[in-house]
């Protein structure tokens, strides 16, 4: 009986300690593509802004998400992470086509499912019940 107890515990332990640490890098992954991606819009607000650089950001952004895409897929929903990366192409051909209008509409919906994301896999009794 106390075998069975401690392996118990050690279970509740472990996924606690696992959900923590996926947790935090989820967490830090949205916090980071959304400030990219808020950067990037106030960027094309600023009429000042060159195209080239517009674009450049863009890139770093998407790069972002293609390194942290990898981690993500462990134990976040592809579904979710498919809605992302269909945002994350259409602002890349909206900016191909200068449409500024629906790049911005674009980037408002990928934060919005960023933090979707990251809302739906918290680790709060809400979500556990």
């Amino acid at each position: 009986m106390l075998k069975e107890t401690i392996i118990c515990i050690v279970i509740v332990i472990a996924i606690v300690f696992g959900n923590s640490v996926t947790q935090d890098y989820t967490k830090e992954s949205v916090n980071e593509l959304s400030s990219g991606l808020m950067a990037l819009r106030e960027n094309i607000s600023q009429e000042n802004m060159g195209n080239d650089k517009i674009k450049s950001e863009a890139d770093n952004v998407y790069k972002n998400w293609e390194k942290r895409h990898e981690k993500l897929a462990y134990y976040i929903e592809h579904d979710e992470l498919e809605k992302v990366e269909t945002e994350l192409i259409g602002i890349k051909s909206d900016l191909e086509t200068e449409d500024y209008e629906e790049l911005v509409i674009g980037i408002d919906k990928s934060v919005f499912i960023l933090k979707h994301i990251e809302d739906k896999y918290a680790f709060n009794l809400q979500n556990i019940f």
